[in-house]
């Protein structure tokens, strides 16, 4: 089945989180935390302005993005779970890092 999401929707593959903890320890199913990550399969048109023109979104096919908890609607594809949001309940775009130094920018601060 082919999905096109209307309007300012977008429709993400969710991306499962590590199994085990930083020391190594393997959860249960029952205490993982809801995945807030994802890979964007389509985009939406976008919403549109007074005039009826289509507001552009601000994330694309591919891109990977951080989501609200308990945003959207879960949907079943076959398989595969996928989730559709409005464009609002996308928090962040994932960027690719390019340096091997690690920089942490926040509100146009860097830290070390």
């Amino acid at each position: 089945m082919n999905l096109q999401p209307l309007a300012d929707r977008v429709i993400v593959e969710v991306l499962e989180q590590e199994e085990a903890t930083g020391s190594g320890i393997v959860l249960p199913d029952t205490a993982r935390e809801k995945p807030q990550r994802g890979r964007v399969l389509a985009v939406g048109p976008g919403a549109r302005d007074e005039h009826g023109k289509h507001i552009e979104l601000d994330v694309a096919a591919g891109d990977e993005v951080v989501f609200a908890k308990y945003g959207g609607t879960e949907i079943k594809l076959g398989t595969d779970d996928v989730l559709v949001l409005r464009e609002s309940d996308v928090l962040a775009k994932v960027a690719a890092q390019t340096s091997k130094k690690r920089k942490r920018e926040l509100a146009g601060a860097t830290a070390h």
